[in-house]
């Protein structure tokens, strides 16, 4: 199996990929995310200084990230998925150096393609349980909820997060237009990059499967 890093706007697919692959195929799920906020729970040096960074709403460095990153991969024997990163040019020039530092193979660059409106649409009508976290859509007509406002599972009041609107969506969509074409176009040229139908989510998968 390959190493993938997604590339995905908002609501295309990356989390349930991602979750597939881990079941499937016993993929290592890395985000910088998770990482940072791993680190943050314990007592280190490091870990006090990312807590007051993120504490005072302050950018954490790629020296940090790379730090990081690399301690978790060193822990990894087989393939893994990078969910949203890199996210900058520089950030790709240096994860370049850190595989081969490690001796891991780059793998695939996966971008998730899916059509505007149906990204909207996933964003806009999304709701979730306030007491399971069970997530509905009242727009696509996949997994509805039978009754209005009311989830399926355990009963709970359904609820509509404040920035799920049209206005946030576009501003995030055109926010990862701007920031991922350079990195399409690095991957494109290194010959690495694959695109993949993420409207379906059977489509996908069997998609990344014959890539894999």
């Amino acid at each position: 199996m390959k190493n993938l890093i997604l590339i995905a706007a908002p609501a295309a697919g990356k989390g349930t990929l991602s979750e597939i692959l881990v079941k499937k195929y016993n993929y290592a799920h890395i985000s910088t995310g998770d990482l940072l906020r791993e680190v943050s729970q314990d007592e280190s040096e490091l870990g006090k200084k990312v807590t007051n960074m993120l504490k005072n709403g302050e950018l954490v460095t790629d020296e940090i990230v790379f730090e990081l990153l690399e301690k978790k991969l060193e822990t990894i024997n087989g393939p893994y998925i990078l969910d949203g990163f890199p996210r900058t040019l520089n950030q790709a020039y240096k994860y370049d150096e850190l595989v081969v530092k490690l001796k891991k193979e780059l793998g695939m660059v996966v971008v998730l393609n899916t059509p505007y409106e149906t990204l909207k649409k996933r964003i806009v009508g999304r709701v979730l349980c306030k007491d399971c976290g069970s997530i509905y859509n009242t727009l696509t007509g996949v997994n509805m909820p039978k009754q209005e406002g009311i989830c399926d599972k355990c009963g709970g009041f359904l609820y509509k997060r404040s920035d799920d609107n049209e206005e946030s969506f576009k501003t995030r969509y055109e926010t990862y237009m701007k920031k991922t074409k350079p990195l399409i176009e690095y991957y494109e040229k290194k010959g690495n990059l694959y695109y993949i139908d993420s409207s379906d989510t059977t489509t996908m998968l069997r998609e990344i499967e014959d890539f894999l």
